[in-house]
C-alpha cells in the first residue's frame, strides 16, 4: 500500500520540478540575452563614435579658387584672339600643329564629345572651357610632364588633367581613327606605288620595323615578361611608314622580351591581304611582272616575297649600290620613329601609367595625331608632289587594279594559298636580283659620274 501511494506522487514531483525548470531557464536565459544584447549595443554605439571622432578629425580634402575664367582669358589672349600676344610658329611649337588644324580638333571634340562640352555648374558658373581642357591634353602629350605642370597656367587640378588626357586620346580615337589610321587606299596605293618607282624600288610600299616604349610602373608580376637587354620593361611598337612620315600600320602592345620575328607572328600587318581584302597589285622589275607589294626591312626579318633586306656583306659595285640605296630608303621608318617621339614627348619618356589599355590608346591618338599633322604639312618637307600622283593618272609602270574586287568570300584553301605565296623564299631571292639590276641600271650613270 506504501509503495502504490508514491507512485502519484512522484508524477507530480517530475511536473512541479519541469515547471521549475522551464520558470527559470527561461528567467535566466532572458536575462543573460538582455545584458548581451546592452552590451552589444552599447560596443556599436562606442564603436560609431569612435568612426564618427575620426572622420572628424581626418583633414579634409582642401579646396583651391583656381579662378578658372582668368585661365580661358588668358589662353584666349595668348594664341587665340586676332591679335594673339604670341605668334603662329610658337604656336605651332607649342602646340604641335598649326592653329587651324588644332581648331579642326577642338571643334569636333565640343560637338560631338560631352566631356569638352563646356557647361555650368549648379550654381550656374560656367565650368573649365573646351579651349582649356584640349590645351591641357595636348601640352601633356607634347612635353610628356606630369599632370599638375599645367595647374598654374590653364587652371585645371591634377586629377582633372589625366581626366582630360583620357577623354582627349579616347575622342581622338572615336573621331580621327578610321580615317588617320587605315589601310592605303588604291589611291594611296598608287601613290606609293609611284613614289617608290621612282626611288628605284617598284613595288615597294613603305618600311616595316619596331620600337619600344618603356613602361616605368609595369607591375611587378609582370616585370620579367616585358624586360630584355636594358633589364627594364617595355612595350612594343610594330609600324609601317611610307616617305612622307605617315604611319600606315601600327601594332601595339607585345610585352618586350619579344624581338621583331616574334612580334610579328602575333602581328595583323598581312591579315587583310589574306583575307582578300587588299586591292590588286602590278608592277614590273628587271622584265618580270609581280603582284605582292613588299617592304623594306632590316636583316632580322624573315625572307619572304613581301620583305626586302639589305646585302649584310656586299660584293661587287651593285651589291654595294643595292645596300646603299636600300638602307637609305629603309630608314623611312626610323624616321617615322624620331619624329613621333620628339613631336609627343610622352612616348619618349617612361610610361607611368598603370593600365596598359590606357597606354594603348595614348600611343594609339599620338599616331593618329601625327598622321594629321602629316597631311596638313607635308607638301613643305616632301620632295614627291602629291598631286602628280592623282588616282587615274598614268604614272609609270607600276599600277593598281581598280577593277579588282575584294569583296570576293574567303575560304581556308583560298587564304592558305595566298599566305604560302607571301612567304615565298624563292620569290623573295628571285625578287631581290632583280631589284638588284634594277637598280644598277636606274643609277648606274650617276655612279660613274660620281
Amino acid at each position: 500500500m506504501a509503495s502504490a501511494s508514491h507512485y502519484p506522487s512522484d508524477g507530480s514531483d517530475d511536473e512541479n520540478f519541469d515547471q521549475y525548470f522551464d520558470q527559470y531557464f527561461d528567467q535566466y536565459f532572458d536575462q543573460y540575452f538582455d545584458q548581451y544584447f546592452e552590451q552589444a549595443s552599447e560596443n556599436f554605439t562606442v564603436d560609431y563614435d569612435n568612426q564618427e571622432e575620426r572622420r572628424r578629425r581626418r583633414k579634409k580634402r582642401v579646396y583651391i579658387e583656381r579662378k578658372r575664367e582668368d585661365g580661358h582669358v588668358r589662353l584666349w589672349n595668348d594664341y587665340f584672339s586676332e591679335t594673339p600676344t604670341y605668334p603662329a610658329n610658337l604656336f605651332r611649337r607649342r602646340f604641335r600643329m598649326n592653329k587651324p588644324l588644332f581648331m579642326r580638333i577642338v571643334d569636333r571634340l565640343s560637338n560631338e564629345v560631352q566631356f569638352f562640352q563646356q557647361r555650368p555648374d549648379v550654381l550656374g558658373r560656367l565650368g573649365l572651357s573646351t579651349l582649356q581642357k584640349c590645351t591641357a591634353a595636348i601640352r601633356v602629350l607634347a612635353y610628356g610632364t606630369a599632370a599638375d605642370t599645367v595647374d598654374e597656367y590653364l587652371r585645371l587640378g591634377e586629377t582633372t588633367t589625366r581626366s582630360c588626357l583620357e577623354n582627349f586620346v579616347e575622342g581622338i580615337i572615336y573621331l580621327f581613327g578610321d580615317e588617320y589610321l587605315r589601310r592605303p587606299t588604291p589611291a594611296d596605293l598608287q601613290r606609293l606605288l609611284a613614289i617608290g618607282e621612282q626611288r628605284g624600288f617598284p613595288g615597294m610600299i613603305g618600311s616595316i620595323d619596331c620600337m619600344h616604349w618603356e613602361w616605368k610602373n609595369c607591375p611587378t608580376a609582370w616585370k620579367c615578361q616585358y624586360s630584355r637587354g636594358s633589364g627594364k620593361p617595355t612595350i612594343v611598337l610594330e609600324a609601317v611608314a611610307s616617305y612622307d612620315l605617315w604611319i600606315w600600320h601600327a601594332f601595339f602592345g607585345p610585352p618586350g622580351t619579344l624581338n621583331d620575328i616574334n612580334v610579328l607572328d602575333r602581328s595583323p600587318v598581312f591579315d587583310y591581304i589574306i583575307n582578300g581584302q587588299a586591292p590588286q597589285v602590278t608592277f614590273p622589275v628587271n622584265g618580270r611582272e609581280y603582284h605582292l607589294a613588299y617592304y623594306l626591312t632590316d636583316g632580322i626579318y624573315p625572307k619572304w616575297a613581301t620583305f626586302i633586306q639589305s646585302i649584310p656583306i656586299p660584293q661587287g659595285p651593285k651589291a654595294v649600290l643595292f645596300a646603299q640605296h636600300q638602307e637609305a630608303v629603309r630608314k623611312d621608318v626610323e624616321r617615322a620613329f624620331g619624329v613621333l617621339k620628339a613631336r609627343f614627348a610622352i612616348v619618349k619618356n617612361p610610361a607611368l601609367f598603370w593600365d596598359k589599355v590606357k597606354i594603348g590608346k595614348i600611343m594609339r591618338a599620338c599616331i593618329i595625331l601625327h598622321n594629321m599633322i602629316v597631311e596638313d604639312e607635308r607638301d613643305g618637307y616632301t620632295q614627291y608632289d602629291v598631286l602628280e600622283f592623282q588616282q587615274g593618272e598614268d604614272n609609270g609602270s607600276s599600277h593598281v587594279d581598280l577593277t579588282y574586287s575584294t569583296d570576293i568570300p574567303t575560304n581556308i584553301a583560298n587564304m592558305m594559298g595566298v599566305r604560302t605565296r607571301i612567304r615565298d623564299r624563292q620569290m623573295h631571292q628571285q625578287l631581290k636580283g632583280d631589284l638588284v639590276e634594277h637598280l644598277w641600271r636606274k643609277f648606274e650613270r650617276d655612279e660613274n659620274n660620281n
